[in-house]
């Protein structure tokens, strides 16, 4: 894609778990390190589950923005791999979650981005897009992962935005209007790329954005919401913005 410097610049950002990184990847390496499941495991159906207990989790023990959110996404991260991996035959004392949820954030920290994403970033950039993220999570923690994507020379600090630093978790359409009022981005010249179809597909639509699904994962939908674009390779989205703003 050869996109020119544009005259009139859109807010773009992107979703950091599973749209930046393979998220399966890290998950992937901390069961089969910790549990020890076999061949047959079928991780990528455990990986799901696992995300789904995480959201589900989250926003019944408190999310950003609350007294206790520290402890709540301790709680979180061990409740989530004790519920996902028991409906797959592997029971998880409290003990033993806690080992597999810290062998997991382990992993997260040597992440690779996937092919074609960062030169798509700075391609963005380049030509003059508002390009940024906003993830949900412990501040710390996101930023750990950004860093070891080696993203800071592509994206400044201030377009960096995490939910436990902002006050607010994806889906609520609040952080997405809070990016809009830092960053001088209007909702409808807003695009958001993001896997998740419950915090950034119904998020991304409530606060008025372009939303485009990075369904690499070939999931299907959970709600009747309608994505405006949907892709699941970074061709294919390289592709797309071209047409759209390129």
């Amino acid at each position: 894609m050869n996109m020119k410097r544009t005259t009139s610049p859109k807010g773009i950002f992107f979703d950091v778990d599973d749209t930046l990184y393979d998220h399966l990847a890290p998950f992937r390496e901390a069961v089969q390190e910790t549990a020890r499941p076999g061949e047959a495991f079928p991780y990528e159906a455990a990986y799901h589950r696992m995300r789904y207990y995480s959201d589900r989790l989250s926003v019944e023990l408190g999310g950003a923005g609350t007294a206790a959110y520290g402890e709540a996404v301790e709680e979180m991260r061990r409740r989530r791999f004790q519920l996902a991996l028991a409906e797959f035959g592997i029971p998880l004392s409290l003990e033993a979650a806690e080992v597999v949820q810290q062998t997991y954030l382990d992993r997260q920290y040597t992440i690779r981005m996937f092919a074609g994403a960062r030169e798509l970033l700075k391609k963005l950039a380049d030509a003059g897009h508002v390009v940024g993220l906003i993830t949900n999570g412990p501040a710390d923690h996101q930023m750990n992962k950004i860093a070891a994507m080696q993203l800071g020379d592509l994206i400044p600090p201030d377009r960096l935005f995490v939910s436990g630093a902002v006050g607010w978790d994806k889906p609520d359409p609040r952080i997405f209007r809070h990016v809009n009022q830092l960053t001088g981005t209007a909702p409808e010249s807003s695009y958001y790329i993001g896997d998740s179809w419950r915090n950034d597909v119904i998020g991304a639509l409530a606060a008025g954005w372009n939303i485009i699904w990075f369904n690499h994962r070939s999931v299907a939908p959970e709600s009747e919401h309608e994505p405006h674009h949907i892709v699941t390779s970074y061709g294919e989205l390289e592709r797309l913005l071209d047409e759209l703003i390129g």
